[in-house]
């Protein structure tokens, strides 16, 4: 059974930085041929794409929202997808999720109807 354990979750000033793991284990997954995802869903909103990397972190992409603060990368060796988000922001306030899918070839993936495997979300509050 596939598993992806993420970091906790924290409370944040706007302004600081913030840095989220996610380990994934178990079944015969390949994390190295895996598409991944970060994904957030603030209160009262649909959930949506953050950062997305492709298998051998050759692309990356961002929402617009988080483009210019925002750092997705992954270590294949440990089996774990990173996120790093600069200059806090309140609107940054959600459940983060990360994701996973197999990929055949080195794509992208935007839609969270893409991903396979979830993780068990991760609180962050942006707050003064």
């Amino acid at each position: 059974q596939v598993q992806l354990m993420q970091s906790e979750g924290s409370l944040e000033r706007p302004g600081d930085s913030l840095g989220l793991s996610c380990k994934v284990s178990g079944g015969d997954f390949d994390f190295s041929r895996a598409a991944m995802g970060w994904f957030r869903q603030a209160p009262g909103k649909e959930r949506e794409m953050v950062a997305v990397i492709n298998w051998l972190a050759t692309n990356t992409d961002y929402a617009d929202s988080v483009k210019g603060r925002c750092t997705i990368s992954r270590d294949n060796y440990a089996k774990t997808l990173f996120l790093q988000l600069d200059n806090l922001k309140p609107e940054d306030t959600a459940t983060y999720y990360c994701a996973a899918r197999r990929s055949l070839l080195g794509n992208l993936y935007y839609s969270d109807e893409d991903y396979d495997y979830w993780g068990q979300g991760t609180q962050v509050t942006v707050s003064s």
